[in-house]
């Protein structure tokens, strides 16, 4: 299966760029998804807070992602 990640902020700029495409033999949850992201992607761990959208709704980690899912990573926002 492989997944098509959007990332904004911070996010994309520790996957290096606006979006990547990973790869997994079996599907995920967001849960792991999230997982693998921070055992592939370090910096990942340092974030205070991390969402996971899938098609344009907040996903729990418990909610399968499939492979025509659009999954956007949302960065920390601080404002004011």
């Amino acid at each position: 299966m492989e997944i098509n990640i959007l990332a904004f902020g911070i996010a994309r700029d520790i996957l290096g760029g606006p979006n990547i495409k990973l790869s997994s033999e079996k599907n995920l949850t967001v849960g792991q998804l999230l997982e693998l992201l921070k055992e592939r992607y370090p910096a990942f761990k340092e974030l205070t807070s991390l969402a996971i959208a899938v098609n344009a709704e907040y996903a729990g980690e418990s909610q399968l992602i499939s492979a025509d899912d659009e999954v956007v990573i949302i960065p920390p926002v601080a404002g004011g």
